[in-house]
């Protein structure tokens, strides 16, 4: 059963006064990448072929993702009438295609597979929190609330699926720390950037590393230290590490620093969000 639907969303009280134009890019983008978890599913379902409990639960996963993109897609829609959501996703989902078929993680464990899918909700989960806590415009914020409540769910679903695996598979805490900083140095990945290049400028070339920066500077200036400090004891947790020891708060720390410093390089390169595609309309 769906924790919320699309109904739930208060449309009426939609705001183009109150929109921030940076978020507009950052939010096509976000539908985009949030719409394809379909094929996600399928790949974890063929990973975990001979388990069926899990198999049901992911494709669940894949529904509540897809529906953050349908969300999404539909407010970027409204703060910038000139976006089509469904023609953009498909040029997206047509030529950014993952390998689905295969035979085993490729993290090398099924434990390692889901420590790799706690760090990805770890990510969304203090993104959309981010978000939320920045925008002013009420039905964003309304959308981003439902979408971090649903990330941090996910995560104890796959860090409760972790627990089970573990118990048959031998991986040390340093494998489990190491696939963990692994899946975090992806998150600057093809997929945002590409994600970005098709939803904001898709009538230029595309460049993997100014599509790349573009999205981070407008993501990363919304972080504040308490979803930073979050997101840490959650990666401290799936790694199996203390998120209040030594590590965990050094770790914190240096992950606020290394933000920050993007952040101040990122800012002094990347032009506003109108000179971008982000500016096609009024609101952006």
């Amino acid at each position: 059963m769906a924790h919320w639907t699309l109904d739930d969303i208060p449309w009426d009280s939609f705001d183009p006064s109150r929109i921030d134009p940076e978020l507009v890019p950052v939010i096509k983008a976000a539908a985009l990448t949030e719409h394809n978890s379909g094929h996600y599913s399928k790949y974890l379902c063929n990973v975990f072929r001979d388990d069926p409990v899990f198999c049901d639960q992911a494709e669940t996963w894949a529904e509540e993702e897809t529906r953050h993109g349908a969300a999404l897609g539909r407010w970027a829609e409204l703060a910038d009438p000139t976006f089509d959501f469904a023609t953009t996703f498909d040029r997206f989902a047509r030529e950014y295609v993952i390998d689905t078929e295969v035979a085993g993680s490729i993290r090398g464990s099924r434990s390692g597979e889901m420590v790799a899918r706690c760090i990805v909700e770890t990510g969304t989960s203090s993104f959309y929190s981010a978000l939320r806590d920045a925008t002013d415009e009420p039905v964003l914020k309304a959308i981003c609330h439902r979408i971090a409540g649903d990330e941090f769910r996910h995560f104890k679903l796959f860090y409760s699926t972790l627990k089970r695996y573990l118990e048959r598979e031998n991986l040390s805490r340093r494998r489990r720390l190491l696939v963990a900083l692994s899946r975090m140095q992806e998150s600057e990945d093809d997929e945002l950037a590409f994600a970005y290049h098709c939803a904001n400028t898709p009538d230029r070339p595309y460049s993997r590393a100014a599509s790349g920066r573009a999205y981070a500077a407008r993501a990363f200036r919304h972080y504040r230290i308490g979803h930073i400090d979050r997101s840490s004891a959650m990666v401290m947790k799936a790694a199996g590490l203390s998120p209040h020891g030594r590590v965990g708060r050094l770790f914190a720390g240096a992950l606020w620093r290394y933000l920050r410093f993007r952040l101040w390089r990122l800012e002094g390169e990347v032009p506003a969000a109108t000179n971008d595609g982000g500016g096609r309309s009024q609101a952006a």
